[in-house]
């Protein structure tokens, strides 16, 4: 599509919302109705020359008393949907009084087709129409859409009646999805707390699909395939994958089809995802957006897809998902909970406070294993999903079960600042489970956090971007798998440690000089009696066997242990009790799995040397991982030599006195 009228329709569009709304919304309300209003307009100039073959059928089927009319009025429509009223959406430029406006225009929203019908009910758009009718705007809104200036048609406006002199050219369907998509862009401009809630930059969104496609590019054959995004907002990543895939294709002389499918809670951006599909022609597509949450209603539960792509919600809540599937405790969905060797479930269930990674263990649920290609994702995520969790958490746990399966190909660290709505840092989780060969055991990190291009002016707090040469280079690194100061490969076991409890024996002595309170037994006798059997054992008596002493004493076991903090004193000197810990003592360690000699060793080497009566409390051993940028991208400041600041305050010093001399030398000279 040629730029200049791109831009010359999205200016229009935009103009509606400041000529005609200006005074009755504030400006970030303006979306409220030229969204759902451009989607109208579209599809009323798609339905325009089937109208008459629409109403005709309707008339035959009324007469048949047929009641679901909608599969042969759709089908006399030629399109995915239909309108069944008496009207266009010209025709209503001539109603004289409000009300009557009011009524038609409602008569014509209800004679859209049922997928269009839900359209308007995300978009809440029938709750503007008092606004726009008490306002006396709704008229003015509806003539400025079905203007002579402007063309949402597929076909082309020409000025004279032979046609011979060209006014508008027609608008394609990616044309129009363009269109739509600029002009929410826009308003995520003016509604910047909000914009990259449910709007993925472009830069990030390519990079992505490149991340997804290229690898595998020279393998795809004539074929259709399925991309699906589980948090798909308003579906850019599933346009902007489709698009790859197909050129990708092309250029290889492929023949292919791509089928869409995704998910979205927020009813607006569900209703623009939808009405996007529809708007390119994607009719098939669009039935395949469902609306609701993807983590306690996953609509896709059956469905199995080639390539992934999805920019999930970070730091955000999912406790009412959590409830809603029986409690955190009592999740048992497959997707989330999985099984170790010796058949214990592992539960991959994070704090409910951030449920990002129930996106990518969603998605890795819904991979091919039995196709050649397997599937591809690509994910983005905050820093918390890499790093974030203690050994035996939801979070490690999520992260053992995707590298001990070997599924992460790479993870790339991007710029701060990338995004519309978070200044912080953000990466691109690449996964497959069909690795090269090269690939198989490790994992490839990259650090873009420095390459970036600076915009012109602020988006939201998105001050940069990747530009195609930045994507260029970062995909040549990640498909050469170059080592190199911003790219570097591990195996999977670098990654992964043990959480081990050391545990040192607890050492006591008794102390008959002890104070046992009075409410400790409930008859004075008895604690008298305890009293008196303590005091005839000698200070100091090492309490390394309670058996013994209980002997001694003859007190009975439950006596002891009440009296026990109260007649014993730490020794360090004393034997240790039998079987018992130090609580004060304990400590735990962080073994890599790449030490060499394992727990042992790090025992042997780290422990026992310094406290050779410490133990392991085996029980409490837990495998972790964990993934750190700093840990191997840091690089220390070189700071200057002493001699290098010692000349540059001297430099400083004589800057200063020749200034005071000047200063003086001035005030004399006055």
């Amino acid at each position: 599509m040629d730029n200049q009228v791109h831009n010359q329709i999205v200016s229009f569009i935009w103009g509606i919302a400041d000529d005609c709304l200006r005074d009755v919304y504030v400006r970030g309300k303006y979306r409220d109705v030229i969204l759902p209003m451009t989607v109208i307009r579209r599809l009323d100039a798609m339905l325009e020359e089937t109208k008459p073959a629409v109403l005709a059928m309707k008339k035959q089927l009324d007469a048949a008393k047929i009641d679901n009319q909608w599969p042969a009025l759709c089908n006399a429509a030629g399109q995915a949907f239909c309108n069944a009223s008496p009207f266009l959406l010209k025709d209503l430029t001539s109603r004289a009084k409000a009300q009557t406006l009011k009524a038609d225009f409602v008569a014509y929203l209800d004679g859209f087709s049922p997928n269009v019908q839900v359209i308007l009910d995300k978009f809440k758009f029938r709750n503007q129409i008092d606004t726009m009718v008490d306002a006396d705007i709704l008229g003015a809104v509806i003539e400025k859409f079905t203007s002579s200036d402007i063309n949402l048609s597929p076909n082309p406006i020409y000025k004279d009646e032979a046609k011979t002199i060209l006014k508008h050219p027609g608008l394609d369907n990616h044309g129009m999805g363009t269109i739509f998509e600029e002009l929410i862009r826009k308003f995520n401009e003016e509604n910047n707390e909000e914009a990259g809630e449910h709007w993925t930059p472009r830069d990030v969104v390519e990079l992505m699909a490149d991340l997804v496609f290229m690898p595998i590019a020279d393998k795809i054959k004539d074929a259709s395939y399925s991309c699906y995004d589980g948090a798909c907002g308003t579906g850019g990543m599933l346009t902007v994958a489709q698009d790859r895939l197909l050129t990708l294709a092309k250029r290889r002389g492929k023949e292919v089809a791509i089928h869409l499918f995704g998910q979205e809670i927020n009813p607006e951006t569900y209703a623009i995802c939808t009405a996007d599909m529809l708007l390119k022609g994607d009719g098939e597509e669009a039935e395949h957006i469902m609306y609701g949450s993807t983590l306690s209603d996953d609509q896709h539960a059956s469905r199995q897809f080639d390539f992934m792509l999805s920019n999930p919600p970070y730091g955000k809540s999912w406790k009412t998902d959590a409830e809603k599937m029986g409690g955190k405790k009592e999740i048992l969905d497959t997707r989330f909970n999985t099984y170790l060797e010796g058949g214990d479930v592992m539960p991959m269930i994070p704090r409910t406070s951030d449920g990002q990674l129930l996106f990518l263990l969603n998605n890795v649920a819904k991979m091919k294993k039995d196709t050649e290609l397997g599937s591809r994702i690509a994910e983005v995520h905050n820093g918390s999903s890499i790093f974030t969790g203690d050994a035996g958490s939801g979070e490690s746990n999520t992260r053992r079960y995707l590298i001990e399966n070997d599924l992460v190909e790479a993870i790339i660290s991007l710029p701060d600042n990338m995004f519309y709505n978070t200044g912080i840092g953000t990466f691109i989780w690449i996964l497959s489970n069909k690795k090269e060969d090269r690939r198989k055991g490790k994992i490839q990190l990259i650090d873009a956090s420095k390459m970036k291009s600076p915009l012109p002016r602020n988006m939201g707090k998105k001050n940069c971007e990747f530009t195609s040469d930045i994507r260029n280079e970062i995909m040549r690194i990640f498909l050469e798998m170059e080592e190199s100061e911003v790219s570097m490969i591990f195996n999977n076991d670098d990654f992964a440690y043990w959480s081990v409890t050391v545990e040192r024996p607890l050492r006591l002595s008794v102390n008959p000089d002890g104070v046992i309170p009075a409410d400790v037994f409930k008859k004075a006798d008895e604690l008298a009696a305890v009293r008196r059997a303590i005091a005839s054992v000698p200070s100091g008596t090492p309490l390394d066997d309670w058996a013994a002493f209980a002997k001694a004493t003859k007190l009975k076991a439950t006596v002891l242990k009440k009296i026990r903090p109260f007649i014993t004193v730490k020794d360090a000197n004393a034997n240790p009790v039998a079987g018992e810990a130090d609580s004060d003592l304990r400590d735990t360690e962080l073994i890599p799995f790449t030490y060499e000699g394992g727990i042992e060793g790090f025992m042997k080497n780290e422990v026992l040397s310094y406290a050779p009566d410490a133990w392991i409390d085996e029980k409490k051993t837990q495998i972790g991982y964990e993934i750190s940028f700093n840990k191997y991208f840091y690089r220390p400041v070189n700071l200057r030599s002493m001699d290098e600041i010692i000349a540059s305050l001297n430099e400083l010093e004589k800057e200063a006195d020749g200034m005071l001399t000047g200063i003086v030398g001035g005030n004399i000279n006055g």
